[in-house]
């Protein structure tokens, strides 16, 4: 376990640069006239978010690669989650500038998306059959020591699980303070796994330094994200966001941890998957509305209260994943 001193002081300057940027960046945002448009087929509650400012996802990647360079830590793996995080934010940045900037409300196209996505995808895969902690082996939770080699298939099922989480984690991002609140806790968790396996291995310390400046990030974010929200992660946050947690979970060889860990991001993706397979099979609907967040506003459930206790089940999530290891 490495001098926690460090993790702490890199959490403290992401969330102060986070915090103290959102004055500055959103008045600019809203002068850009960059508003978030609401569905229509959305709840009627959210109708009011209409026109609030996006592409806020600047101010998390902004406070993670500040708070990185000028505590100077720089290794391999650091770079590398630092590279994924800036790529599928770049792809979020596209589709968020073509929706609210050029007023194409599909943004991106959906093969452009894909490719986007595949290419990184399949950048990360291959890093982490290469440098990786253990190649291209992946821990088995709960069963201490044991892993299952993937050998040749890892690329194939590595990309898809990264394409799969990437999207899942820009699923959650629906209601203020979701995504922000459920990834700080994802990151955090990571961080905390892999301060406690350093003796192992030294990619771990740039593992758990990095997760902690995401968890940072993500909690100054917060101030401005949260219910009633003043700007809004958009495609640029939550797909950089995905980019960080589908690269540390790559790196650590955890990504059979992340059903665990991150088991809020596998409740919405497998909602809107059922919602669209069971629609089209029977016309019906299995969910008022997908993703899940959306079904349990549907119910009634005000906003706060849907973003609270997805908050309470992720951070028992975390727990257990972190007992798994």
């Amino acid at each position: 376990m490495q001098d926690s001193s460090q993790i702490i002081r890199v959490i403290i300057v992401s969330f102060l640069i986070t915090l103290f940027l959102g004055p500055v960046v959103i008045p600019v945002l809203r002068r850009l006239k960059v508003g978030q448009s609401i569905r229509e087929e959305g709840p009627k509650s959210h109708y009011t978010k209409s026109g609030t400012p996006t592409m806020g996802g600047v101010l998390i990647i902004l406070g993670i690669i500040i708070s990185i360079t000028t505590g100077r830590f720089y290794s391999k793996e650091i770079g590398a989650v630092i590279f994924f995080i800036l790529g599928f934010g770049i792809i979020g940045f596209l589709d968020d500038y073509i929706k609210v900037v050029l007023k194409r409300n599909l943004g991106l196209k959906a093969y452009q998306k894909i490719i986007g996505q595949l290419i990184f995808a399949l950048l990360l895969a291959f890093y982490g059959s290469v440098y990786s902690v253990h190649g291209t082996k992946l821990v088995i939770p709960f069963m201490v020591n044991t892993y299952i080699d993937l050998g040749a298939f890892y690329i194939p099922f590595t990309t898809f699980v990264i394409i799969g989480i990437v999207n899942a984690v820009n699923l959650t991002d629906g209601l203020d303070g979701l995504n922000t609140g459920v990834t700080l806790i994802v990151m955090a968790a990571f961080s905390l796994i892999a301060n406690d396996l350093t003796s192992q291995s030294g990619v771990y310390e740039g593992i758990a330094i990095v997760s902690a400046a995401v968890a940072g990030s993500c909690l100054g974010f917060l101030k401005h994200n949260a219910h009633p929200a003043k700007v809004f992660m958009g495609d640029t946050g939550s797909l950089a966001l995905g980019g960080a947690v589908s690269s540390v979970a790559v790196i650590t060889n955890l990504i059979l941890v992340i059903p665990l860990i991150g088991g809020l991001y596998f409740a919405e993706a497998l909602s809107v998957i059922i919602q669209v397979l069971y629609f089209k099979k029977t016309g019906k609907r299995v969910f008022k509305m997908a993703p899940l967040h959306h079904h349990f506003e549907m119910c009634g459930w005000k906003e706060t209260k849907v973003v609270g206790v997805f908050w309470i089940v992720t951070v028992i999530l975390a727990f257990i994943g972190i007992y798994s290891i």
